[in-house]
């Protein structure tokens, strides 16, 4: 399975921690309402533990395992992404993919170089992301410009050109995850003669996730992946 559109095709919608605007983040209702929402790719955070959750301090009231999460997705024949939350567990994750027979249609994304280069030797097949900025305090919940001023934001995104190929080197990484307040049209650009795809979270309303399909991201992550769909349904094909 080809995880990324091919050129004129819409971007794919990808369901942040499952569905996090519909039920609980990180739960099977969660997973449940991304596929009932159309989402393309189902992504959700996994711990050290193996069980679903942002942090050690963020774990929901019904916690599941990767293995449980697999298993219901795999009936499904979706896209799954893994966000690793922590450096150390890499080799499970690419065990368990491989164990539910996912590894041909998962993607692992972290914050971590470190992480990233252990899953290049690890897996060179299975796609990897790196995420920037390292979501440490729930930026992906806020909505711009509260969780990142204006100003700030704006000069962020004016220096993400020269930054992607260095974080995409330094990690090892074959695909980008970029916070939607610095993604550019150049930025996206530098990816793509780079060979890696762009994924742009967390856009939870219309203006983001049109602005993010003018640019040309491979991929939106929302937390009401519905809402995008429905939104890119609107736009003409790019």
């Amino acid at each position: 399975m080809n995880l990324w559109r091919s050129p004129g095709s819409r971007p794919l919608v990808i369901g942040h921690r499952g569905a996090a605007a519909v039920a609980p983040e990180n739960t099977m209702a969660a997973l449940r309402a991304a596929v009932d929402a159309g989402a393309d790719i189902v992504e959700f955070d996994v711990g050290p533990d193996l069980r679903l959750a942002h942090s050690q301090h963020e774990r929901p009231t019904e916690q599941i395992s990767l293995d449980d999460a697999f298993e219901f997705l795999r009936e499904h024949g979706l896209g799954v992404q893994l966000d690793a939350k922590a450096p150390g567990y890499e080799q499970e994750l690419v065990d368990a993919a491989r164990r539910h027979r996912l590894d041909e249609r998962a993607l692992i994304s972290t914050a971590f170089a470190g992480s990233c280069r252990r899953l290049a030797r690890i897996a060179p097949d299975l796609p990897r992301a790196i995420g920037y900025p390292r979501d440490l305090y729930g930026i992906s919940r806020v909505r711009w410009p509260d969780g990142l001023t204006r100003a700030g934001a704006a000069a962020l995104r004016q220096a993400m050109p020269l930054r992607v190929p260095v974080l995409l080197r330094v990690a090892g990484a074959d695909t980008l995850s970029l916070h939607h307040a610095l993604c550019s049209r150049a930025a996206v650009r530098v990816a793509h003669a780079l060979g890696a795809p762009v994924l742009g979270w967390t856009a939870n309303d219309p203006a983001s996730v049109r602005r993010l399909h003018r640019i040309g991201v491979d991929a939106i992550v929302s937390d009401d992946p519905g809402m995008a769909l429905r939104t890119l349904a609107t736009l003409p094909e790019q």
